[in-house]
């Protein structure tokens, strides 16, 4: 609803984990380091806990995209099981097919010997076992033994099942009862994830409003993002309902500047907080209610009227990177403010009493930013030579047809999908008066990340990157053999054989185990646990990261020095 009127190409403040929105917090990524190393040190359990909003579910969602090749992954987000009924479940997950011999139904020997069967053949073949429990304070004390028992089948190296608990901060006080004292000893690496700082909440907030499109001045002023801070206490879910009520808000109020005044008024309608708004304002807010609220249901009635079916994006390759237009490969579902929100902040000032917005500040960019490449051919030509590509004096895309690959470009991206897709691609940066300049994203690191620009390199931090570069890129993806466009389940011929027979191949634990035999239905929940929007369609996306589990021979992305 407010996203245009402040330049905005959608809301920035949705509440769904969008991965686009992401935003690792030096404690983010602290504790995805300790997820990562627990996998690799030898098993046991590894403890991750926070408060609700905290991003225990982001940190997951990252380490199950890092997590080491041939390694099996079972996920349990509902806890509030049995030892019985939890047995069961880790077995679907795993795909674990069990039996019972006589009458009755399966007992908990069933289950565990069918387990540890699997466990031990996994293990022959090189492969590693992963067990995620998110929600675990819901545990049972009889549930967790049931868990340290199972980290008993080992070698003389490593035990055979690696176990993660996520949880609320409650769970550290459960693991350290005395009953459970066996199990907290097998505890290798343990992280709690503490809120964001004042500073880093500023630069979630920026963060998220630039991945939305934002091009000019923060519309947050810096008493407004003190006062967020102080009232989220850091978290950030409680940022994120916060910041989308204040800018319906200063919306309603015809303001392109977010002041504490509305972030105060939002905060009484979010977190039922006492207001801090001057009697004036208040009969302002008041006066309008009935205007903006008509507003409001129209908006809402326009937008599901305007709402069609979404496809992933950058089929088509625009003659210019800079006027790509096709949408983003990930689509946010941002929920429509209801006319009730609308109403308990409306008010309407005329737009031209509103002073300027003051200039964007300068970026922290390298000093030869101007020198950046504005040919976006050589731009191609550069990113060819990293696919090892010999591109003649015509079109570069041309070229790479030949050698079964494809341009692909994409607007509305963010750093994690490039984390995923692991490549090197063409960026399109811009520096804070506007001049564009092209440079090929060679490595991506947590803090770092190195661009070429000719015969070049340059290291530019991730924050600096972030100002420079507004999601649109471009790539090389090798296609699968008669590749003629999206692939989806009426599609005939090679490329549907090859996706048939790479959705079959994927690794066990990657779909989970209710996951039909549809190829469909298959493409939709391997779309899930990419990130990407499931609609049951392979297009360059969902293909790309098919080569990249695969195992496909392309190029990747390195790691800064």
């Amino acid at each position: 609803m407010y996203a245009s009127f402040f330049g905005l190409k959608q809301p920035p403040f949705s509440i769904a984990p969008d991965p686009r929105y992401l935003y690792m917090s030096e404690r983010h990524r602290e504790a995805l380091a300790h997820l990562l190393y627990g996998v690799k040190g030898g098993g046991g359990f590894v403890l991750l806990t926070g408060e609700i909003g905290a991003g225990k579910t982001t940190v997951c969602r990252c380490f199950l995209e890092q997590i080491p090749k041939r390694c099996n992954v079972a996920y349990v987000f509902n806890p509030k099981l049995t030892v019985l009924e939890l047995l069961r479940t880790i077995c679907d997950e795993f795909r674990i097919p069990f039996g019972h011999e006589g009458a009755g139904a399966p007992t908990v020997k069933d289950y565990v010997d069918a387990l540890n069967h699997f466990l031990l053949q996994t293990h022959a073949v090189g492969q590693n076992n992963v067990l995620i429990i998110d929600e675990a304070q819901n545990l049972s004390a009889d549930v967790l033994e049931q868990l340290r028992l199972l980290t008993n089948l080992e070698t003389s190296e490593r035990k055979l099942l690696q176990i993660i608990l996520i949880g609320q901060p409650e769970l550290r006080t459960m693991l350290a009862r005395p009953e459970l004292e066996q199990l907290g000893q097998r505890v290798i690496a343990r992280f709690h994830l503490d809120a964001l700082t004042e500073k880093e909440t500023a630069l979630y907030v920026k963060h998220r409003l630039v991945v939305a499109g934002m091009k000019g001045a923060n519309p947050f002023e810096r008493s407004a993002l003190q006062r967020i801070h102080a009232l989220t206490r850091g978290v950030p879910r409680r940022i994120n309902l916060l910041c989308d009520r204040a800018m319906l808000g200063a919306y309603a109020l015809g303001r392109p500047r977010v002041d504490r005044e509305i972030v105060d008024k939002a905060a009484q309608e979010v977190f039922d907080t006492p207001a801090r708004v001057p009697r004036r304002r208040l009969a302002a807010w008041g006066a309008a209610a009935g205007v903006a609220g008509l507003v409001a249901v129209l908006a809402v009635l326009a937008m599901t009227q305007r709402r069609g079916p979404a496809a992933e994006a950058g089929a088509a390759v625009p003659a210019k990177l800079a006027s790509a237009a096709s949408s983003g490969p990930l689509l946010a579902a941002a929920p429509a403010a209801s006319a009730a929100s609308a109403l308990s902040l409306a008010a309407a000032a005329p737009a031209a009493s509103v002073p300027p917005a003051p200039p964007p500040a300068p970026l922290d960019l390298p000093a030869d930013f101007a020198t950046l490449g504005s040919d976006e051919a050589a731009g191609w030509r550069a990113l060819a030579e990293r696919w090892n590509l010999a591109p003649d004096d015509g079109d570069t895309c041309v070229a790479a047809q030949r050698q079964q690959l494809q341009c692909y470009r994409g607007t509305g991206a963010s750093l994690t999908l490039l984390r995923q897709l692991d490549r090197p691609v063409l960026l399109l940066l811009r520096d804070s008066s506007g001049r564009p300049g092209y440079a090929v994203l060679s490595a991506l690191g947590p803090v770092q990340a190195l661009l070429r620009v000719g015969k070049q390199e340059r290291s530019m931090s991730l924050v600096a990157l972030e100002q420079a570069w507004r999601g649109e890129f471009a790539t090389f993806w090798r296609t699968p053999p008669g590749y003629s466009g999206t692939i989806d389940a009426d599609s005939r011929g090679p490329a549907a054989d090859w996706l048939a027979e790479r959705m079959a191949a994927l690794p066990a634990g990657l779909l989970p185990a209710s996951t039909g035999r549809s190829l469909t239905a298959r493409i939709r929940a391997f779309q899930t646990t990419q990130g990407l929007l499931p609609d049951g369609r392979a297009g360059p996306v969902t293909l790309m990261q098919l080569n990249r589990l695969a195992g496909v021979d392309e190029p990747r992305l390195q790691t800064p020095r």
